[in-house]
């Protein structure tokens, strides 16, 4: 085969792996195509098998090997186990983050370079950009479906083996040309992601792993005004999943302010949660994929997924502890413990970390 690489495609059975497969095959890469299978609960029907059938028809129609990577532990123990402590423990986690780590970019990864690939590739919205003999991660072009903020974690060693074809176009651009190509699953919907969160809701899932008892619902003067399924699986700006017991038309909208995990009471208010100033923001189990990260450095910061992103200067960082602390110099929506503030310097992801209590 002379110089021609191999590079893995996670194929979930979706639009844009299948063209991230196709445009590598295009480029002369000897592609191989991988379901990634993932531990699901026992008591949700989620179609995997349907999802790996789609996989394989599409690695059928581009003509190439096919294989499944077994990511079952990892996944439970990684993603699952995860999702459930974190919210045990009064904080609100990012799967989808987790699921990079530790599946795509983990059990994935290392099946792939066990075998010899040279890279491993996604239909993830984001690039990979190599400026003199760095590389760097940058957001993806499609400013609506950028995917750049669940990818933070990877290892900045782990970058030099990672393709991400789809990031240089849209998602229309995407669609177009699997129509195209006729690729069997063209027109098929977007994902809704993983399959223990996209077909019930938290509180329903939680239940199975950790004891939710209902609570009251209190105003800004700590009256009781209704119920709540459990204070643990409420977060600041919440608008819905509790009752209010007043059932006037004209009752105002009401936002989750607080909450108590000791008394199990939550607090709401008419008044959405207001972006503050001058709250310092502290991160742990940061990861910097950059080599010149500088204190007193004016970076952009996003704490949530499109969220616009807001400029923050790095007032310390520890690479012992893993933390670093931020200064945003603009007001900053609500944040919540548990999620990922990623880092920014223009298009450039620098890292990121977790939102600390």
């Amino acid at each position: 085969m002379g110089g021609q690489k191999t590079v893995f495609v996670g194929l979930s059975g979706g639009v844009d792996s299948s063209v991230a497969a196709l445009r590598l095959k295009k480029q002369g890469y000897l592609v191989v195509g991988v379901f990634i299978k993932v531990w699901q609960p026992d008591f949700i029907d989620c179609a995997w098998e349907a999802e790996r059938l789609d996989a394989m028809r599409v690695a059928a129609h581009l003509d190439i090997p096919f294989l499944t990577c077994d990511a079952v532990e990892a996944y439970k123990k990684e993603v699952a186990d995860y999702f459930v402590f974190e919210y045990k423990n009064g904080r609100t986690p990012n799967p989808d983050v987790m699921c990079n780590k530790a599946v795509k970019f983990g059990a994935f990864y290392n099946l792939a370079m066990s075998k010899g690939a040279d890279f491993v590739a996604t239909g993830h919205y984001a690039q990979i950009d190599k400026t003199g003999q760095n590389l760097f991660l940058k957001r993806g072009i499609d400013t609506n479906k950028d995917q750049s903020y669940f990818l933070w974690t990877l290892r900045k060693e782990q970058l030099k083996n990672i393709l991400l074809p789809v990031g240089s176009s849209t998602k229309d651009m995407i669609r177009a040309e699997a129509v195209e190509a006729n690729i069997p699953v063209a027109t098929k919907k977007d994902s809704q992601g993983i399959c223990f969160l996209g077909h019930i809701d938290i509180p329903e899932f939680l239940t199975h792993f950790m004891e939710l008892k209902t609570g009251a619902v209190l105003d800004e003067n700590g009256n009781k005004i209704g119920t709540h399924k459990g204070a643990a699986v409420y977060t600041t700006g919440q608008r819905h999943g509790f009752t209010v017991d007043e059932q006037s038309s004209a009752r105002p909208v009401y936002y989750v302010t607080s909450r108590n995990m000791e008394t199990n009471t939550i607090t709401v208010s008419p008044n959405k949660p207001l972006p503050k100033v001058g709250m310092k923001i502290k991160l742990e189990n940061i990861n910097i994929l950059v080599e010149n990260l500088n204190l007193i450095e004016t970076i952009s910061i996003q704490t949530r997924y499109r969220q616009k992103p807001c400029l923050a200067i790095i007032e310390a960082i520890d690479l012992a502890t893993s933390t670093l602390t931020l200064n945003p110099s603009s007001a900053i929506e609500i944040i919540t413990a548990g999620q990922s503030c990623v880092l920014y310097r223009d298009d450039v992801c620098l890292g990121g970390g977790i939102i600390a209590s």
